[in-house]
């Protein structure tokens, strides 16, 4: 135990194996806290989710901070919901049944770009009579623009880019043709062409209560072209909940089929020299067999014909992977071992062969181990990762990998959404560089030999 701490001590000398670890520390630490902060039910449940969880976010929106490093101020989202206790309506009783309410949605706009869509949400409660609704516009230069009413049910809607009547009345009023909703209202009339109008909106919204138990909520949702620390998709979905769950997915995926991989491989090559005869020759046919066996072909043909899940798919890769090449290199290094004096010794004093294998062979071979096992984690990270960009990872877990095949679905590189393809594979990247850069130094740490190479 004094040895390894000394090893683990050894690799403050290698920088790039210190930048590696607090990489996969901080990775590490993420993996433990996302489960916490969001369970694996409400990721799926978010993930999975439609309309009914995303409507409050802009489609396709890049990341907030992409605005530092852009000459115009992209527009991010307004969300003024009165369910939620940002407005509250002015009630009039008008009769012993009916009541006027009104809704004030004021809103600052300092931005340089239009906003792509602008939708006002109705929820109303009735039994006949739906609630009648009356919509202003009012721009910071103190321009009224009546932009429209309806009836609100209870699953109510107003999306202002689809009323045709309201273009037509902007196109008249600004002159210019074919002018859409959006831009007319918040075009600024004494500039040339369309230019942002920036100051204070307002939408005063006047709903008519036909009944006495009837109420309303309305939400007013001018959404961004920016929003959040990792934008959101075709669907509206915070690619955050994709990355942060990926992350302990990559990290359980890999650590688990790099642990159980090397420590099987080990043990069957221990086995297989200690018992020697046909056992050990069944061992390494099998060994060279395995070594032509195509192992991507196989996930995928299993991924299209049975099963996507994440666990068959770790499995298999297990299953697969421990007849690898490195037991001819155990085995090479047990043949050494088998003839040592102290094997001779654990022979004389009656030790049986699960105790000479185990207590004996396995641990010279350990300071081989720990390199193998951290360097073979990024590889299966990135198998992972190929199989969801292919269309063949898990339906059901949002994977960085499972990102990169959607943006590839959606266009992402062709519309300019480069945030989406990038994010995902610059943390794979950086995944497998810091295990890598921690492998390579533990292989020096632990092989002395090394480090004259």
């Amino acid at each position: 135990m004094k040895g390894f701490l000394g090893a683990l001590r050894q690799l403050r000398q290698y920088p790039t194996a210190v930048i590696g670890m607090i990489i996969i520390g901080l990775l590490l630490i993420v993996s433990i806290i996302t489960p916490i902060v969001m369970p694996y039910s409400e990721a799926v449940r978010l993930w999975r989710g439609g309309e009914d969880v995303w409507r409050f976010y802009p489609r396709n929106a890049a990341p907030a901070w992409t605005n530092l490093f852009r000459s115009v101020d992209q527009a991010a989202s307004v969300i003024i919901n009165s369910a939620e206790g940002d407005v509250e309506p002015t009630i009039e009783q008008l009769s012993a049944d009916t009541r006027e309410a009104r809704y004030s949605f004021e809103f600052d706009f300092p931005y340089d770009t239009f906003p792509p869509e602008v939708i006002l949400f109705a929820a109303a409660k009735y039994q006949d009579k739906q609630p009648f609704v009356e919509l202003t516009w009012i721009t910071p230069d103190g321009r009224e623009i009546r932009a429209g009413e309806f009836s609100a049910g209870a699953n109510t809607s107003v999306r202002f880019d689809q009323d045709t009547r309201l273009q037509r009345r902007l196109e008249r009023e600004s002159g210019i043709e074919n002018v859409s909703v959006i831009k007319g209202l918040f075009d600024d009339p004494n500039q040339e062409g369309l230019q942002v109008l920036q100051g204070t909106y307002r939408l005063d919204a006047t709903a008519l209560l036909f009944e006495p138990e009837s109420d309303l909520d309305l939400a007013f949702v001018s959404y961004g072209q920016v929003h959040g620390l990792a934008g959101t998709d075709h669907l509206r979905r915070d690619l955050s909940v994709a990355l942060l769950w990926g992350t302990p997915i990559a990290m359980a995926f890999g650590l688990l089929a790099a642990l159980l991989t090397t420590v099987t491989t080990m043990g069957i090559a221990a086995f297989g020299v200690w018992i020697g005869g046909w056992v050990d020759s069944l061992i390494q046919r099998i060994t060279e067999v395995n070594a032509i066996i195509p192992l991507l072909p196989i996930l995928i043909m299993v991924g299209t014909l049975y099963s996507r899940s994440i666990w068959v798919t770790l499995g298999l890769v297990i299953i697969l992977s421990i007849f690898g090449l490195q037991i001819k290199n155990y085995r090479a290094i047990f043949m050494q071992v088998k003839e040592s004096p102290y094997i001779d010794a654990a022979r004389a004093y009656g030790a049986g062969n699960m105790r000479i294998i185990f207590r004996y062979l396995i641990p010279r071979v350990l300071p081989l181990v720990i390199p193998a096992i951290v360097i073979l984690v990024p590889s299966f990270v990135f198998l992972e990762a190929s199989l969801a960009v292919l269309g063949l990872g898990d339906p059901f877990i949002p994977t960085w990998g499972k990102l990169i095949n959607d943006a590839n679905r959606q266009g992402a590189l062709f519309n300019g959404y480069y945030y989406w393809i990038l994010l995902p594979s610059i943390l794979l990247m950086i995944a497998g560089l810091a295990f890598a850069m921690v492998g390579f130094a533990l292989d020096r740490v632990f092989n002395p030999r090394l480090r004259e190479i």
